[in-house]
């Protein structure tokens, strides 16, 4: 209990206080209602690291509340006065309201808050989607805006991009020094269009392969099979994407066993064993069940002795096999069932 006071005591200003623990603070102010509605708009990852902060959040001196409830105030007003007239109408009216001083501190903040935003919304993006806006913009603005993301991000955008431009960004990214205000200007521009064009994670994706596929998915094989054959014409990659995506590797457990047996003759054994390296156990025991004895033994002995490997080889491993399931299913040696269409009904 002393322990508690003590770190109470040493907690005189909002300053001293993060993020998280002023949003913490701001909530539990409010009514339970309120605080419930204002979580149903926050992400779930944030909900739970505010919920640990009010958990942790010591006493703290009514004053210090005070101040946060003052600052969030200051900040939401400076947020309404630059959407209706923008940043030098909003500087004109905190200052006359505030001072000097004081409107240019909340406009820092404003202006912090929301390029950190920002590049949240932007390390929740496609990163092909990200390269195709990017490579629109100056390379110094795209190499400054790079260097906020996580480098995994970074790398399969830099691989989407032109070689021109992926050589002269990497050089400006190794090279960035001090940022002057007119290109911290631009990037912040450059960041609130793109999330402002809901390139991250939460809007949903039109058209696409995959939809292509969903809807041959619901076709009867003939008709899938010409519309294939139409799209390949134009462009045989963006056709054996389609197929891919038609047959999952889980899918493996609608077909036929003769139909399984046929397909253990043409894949690879090294294949299949990495290929179920993370498969349900359903799928495993239909594949199993045709198979020899000594062969069950052997994929088994394989799994258990092979250790961790890349998720990525995992997925090759399944689409090397998918590429046989739809040539034998072209070549009319096997069926796909589980479609829903008549002609997929066994009697």
């Amino acid at each position: 209990m002393g322990k508690i006071f003590e770190k109470a005591a040493k907690i005189h200003s909002a300053q001293q206080l993060t993020g998280k623990q002023k949003a913490a603070l701001l909530l539990i102010t409010l009514d339970v209602d309120t605080a419930s509605e204002l979580f149903k708009l926050l992400d779930p990852a944030d909900v739970e690291k505010v919920t640990i902060e009010i958990a942790n959040l010591p006493s703290i001196p009514s004053n210090v509340t005070g101040q946060v409830i003052e600052e969030f105030y200051q900040m939401m007003i400076a947020r309404e006065y630059i959407i209706q007239g923008g940043m030098d109408y909003a500087r004109t009216l905190l200052e006359k309201t505030f001072g000097l001083n004081r409107a240019a501190e909340i406009l820092e903040k404003v202006r912090v808050l929301t390029q950190v935003r920002g590049f949240e919304g932007l390390k929740k993006a496609d990163s092909s989607h990200l390269a195709n806006f990017l490579q629109k913009e100056h390379p110094q603005t795209i190499a400054l805006i790079l260097s906020h993301l996580p480098p995994d991000q970074t790398a399969a955008i830099l691989t989407e991009l032109p070689d021109d431009i992926r050589a002269d960004v990497v050089y400006r990214i190794a090279t960035l020094g001090k940022i002057s205000p007119t290109l911290l200007s631009e990037v912040e521009s450059v960041v609130d269009s793109l999330v402002e064009s809901g390139i991250n994670e939460n809007i949903r994706q039109t058209g696409g392969t995959r939809a292509v596929a969903n809807i041959l998915n619901k076709c009867n094989n003939t008709v899938a099979r010409f519309l294939i054959e139409s799209i390949e014409q134009q462009s045989p990659d963006l056709a054996l994407e389609i197929k891919r995506l038609m047959f999952l590797f889980e899918d493996i457990i609608y077909i036929d066993d003769r139909g399984i047996q046929r397909i253990l003759r043409e894949i690879d054994k090294k294949d299949l064993a990495l290929a179920l390296k993370v498969a349900d156990d359903k799928l495993k025991d239909k594949i199993f069940k045709n198979m020899s004895e000594r062969a069950v033994d052997l994929i088994k002995e394989e799994l258990q002795f092979m250790g961790p490997v890349r998720l990525k080889e995992v997925e090759q491993a399944q689409m090397r096999i998918v590429d046989v399931v739809k040539q034998l299913e072209e070549r009319e040696e096997i069926v796909i069932g589980g479609r829903g269409k008549s002609e997929d009904v066994f009697v």
